[in-house]
């Protein structure tokens, strides 16, 4: 009959391996006497007998000690653990990347973009700084200025009034600029600058017309249709142009400009012809020719076309037997003569 004692192994002086280890099932009838009980001792060890019996090896669970390792071995366990974290993870306390987050090269398009951004810079470096040298450049300071279009003026008038621009560089210097210099002459009306590299500059004047004569006392001064006096003379029979009767002074203001609006609208060629002009009133402009003719205007109104009429009439030949004394322009689709 097989026996119902629990196996015992003799005491060899080593631990016993770790598979043939149980622990759980140590009861209290089968610990020899001196023990700890089961209760306090650690799972998976054997109890041994405070006295002379022999280490008796419980059936419980397995107990495995882990093997030594040499330090080398250690760290390779160590560098493995860390390898298979997440990169996203390892950072370190203070928020900076772990020492084992892999550097991707950068994509070929963002290199060729940050290289063509670069060289853009560089050039409009470049260029702004040419500008700022032509800009301000010594080289570059007007020495000689040319005026041309001037007729009531003299050329010196104007250098003389240009005066201050001599020696600024030229790409510094505006038509706005040269027509402020200019606004003391009343008649230059406007003006343009031209830059001529290295030191010249070309100003073009374009001056008010003047368009009648208005007795002033021992002269005659020459206006425009605005009424600005640009020149004076003693002699009105050195400028052709019509003398208007009382001048702004006696006929009033209104009927001194609608008397310039007519002359301003006549061709040269017959404004020469014309002896003076007078008006009774805004809407009864009448003109004289040297020869003693009669224009009747009538208002300012059709100027134009009034001024092509009349300029037709002028270049019938005349009748020695039926002379023209009187034209009149004032309905200009309907002209009479007579």
């Amino acid at each position: 009959m097989p026996s119902s004692r629990r196996p015992t192994y003799a005491s060899t002086g080593r631990r016993p391996a770790a598979g043939n280890t149980a622990a759980g099932n140590t009861t209290a009838g089968n610990t020899p006497a001196g023990s700890t009980s089961g209760r306090n001792q650690r799972p998976g060890t054997a109890s041994r007998d405070a006295g002379n019996g022999p280490d008796v090896i419980s059936a419980s669970r397995p107990v495995a000690d882990p093997a030594p390792q040499s330090p080398k071995e250690a760290k390779k366990t160590r560098f493995a653990g860390r390898k298979k974290e997440n990169p996203a993870e390892s950072s370190t306390a203070s928020g900076g990347p772990a020492g084992n987050v892999l550097a991707f090269p950068e994509p070929k398009g963002k290199r060729r973009k940050r290289k063509v951004l670069a060289v853009a810079g560089t050039l409009v470096a470049a260029v702004a700084a040419l500008l700022a040298a032509a800009v301000f450049s010594p080289v570059l300071a007007v020495n000689t200025i040319s005026v041309s279009g001037t007729r009531l003026l003299t050329p010196a008038q104007v250098q003389t009034a240009l005066e201050p621009l001599r020696g600024k560089p030229l790409p510094q210097i505006t038509d706005e600029e040269v027509g402020r210099l200019l606004e003391p002459l009343v008649q230059v009306k406007s003006v343009s600058a031209e830059a001529r590299p290295p030191s010249a500059l070309a100003v073009e004047v374009r001056e008010r017309v003047p368009v009648a004569l208005v007795k002033q006392g021992e002269q005659y001064q020459l206006v425009d249709v605005e009424g600005i006096q640009l020149a004076a003379t003693d002699d009105p029979s050195s400028v052709s142009l019509p003398v208007i009767d009382g001048g702004a002074g006696t006929i009033g203001k209104e009927l001194f400009r609608a008397t310039a609006e007519v002359l301003g609208a006549l061709p040269a060629d017959v404004l020469a012809k014309l002896s003076n002009a007078s008006a009774q009133s805004v809407d009864a402009v009448e003109l004289k020719l040297v020869d003693g003719q009669t224009i009747i205007w009538g208002n300012a109104g059709e100027k134009e076309l009034k001024a092509k009429v009349l300029a037709a009439l002028l270049k019938v030949p005349a009748d020695p037997k039926n002379p023209v004394k009187v034209y009149d322009v004032s309905v200009p689709r309907h002209p009479v003569t007579r």
